[in-house]
């Protein structure tokens, strides 16, 4: 057991540090967009001193590559819990887990909106490539037999495609229920052929 004024170890303390401008910068972003939001401002959100900020970012930029990395870590973390709770019917679940999960206030805008536009549509590929895209083909893999691999990562671009534009205008004020059961019904006849 540690003792109460016990020294931080350094490694701590930096990670601490680097979630404290994490999120004081996600707040910012979702709130404000990329692209109004000032280093100033976030150092104040955090309540650290710009060196800090500059010590563990390299720019706004990297800094809000850290933030988008993050929001895809959570969103592929709760799709593949919930998906793996769900057994055999895990596509269905992770369909539903992913609406619910893109649901948290801001993270279509930083996944779907700012993060192609300021990190660029290569590295957002990237970013999804070991995230999302890898659990939505994880579950494709269960469900679809009989193509050749060309044809299956071409269905887990187009499908992945069709999920996010079904975020996006759930995000943007449409009613979700359609969207939810229109991607339910395309993932069950993923399986028909």
């Amino acid at each position: 057991m540690q003792e109460k004024n016990a020294p931080v170890p350094n490694a701590d303390r930096r990670a601490a540090m680097r979630a404290r401008l994490i999120a004081a910068a996600r707040a910012l972003f979702v709130d404000k967009g990329y692209a109004e939001t000032s280093t100033p401002e976030i150092v104040r959100a955090a309540e650290v001193t710009r060196g800090a900020l500059y010590h563990h970012f390299a720019d706004k930029a990297d800094l809000f590559r850290a933030v988008v990395e993050a929001e895809a870590e959570a969103l592929v973390s709760r799709i593949d819990a919930e998906a793996v709770d769900a057994g055999a019917g895990g596509m269905e679940a992770g369909s539903a887990a992913f609406f619910r999960a893109m649901a948290e206030p801001g993270r279509a805008r930083l996944l779907l909106i700012d993060g192609p536009a300021v990190l660029g549509p290569d590295e957002m590929s990237r970013i999804d490539a070991g995230g999302g895209r890898a659990s939505l083909r994880a579950g494709l893999d269960l469900v679809v037999s009989g193509v050749g691999e060309a044809e299956m990562q071409a269905l887990t671009e187009v499908v992945s495609a069709a999920f996010d534009r079904a975020a996006l205008a759930i995000a943007q004020g449409a009613e979700p229920a359609p969207f939810e059961q229109a991607m339910a019904r395309l993932v069950a006849g993923l399986g028909e052929r």
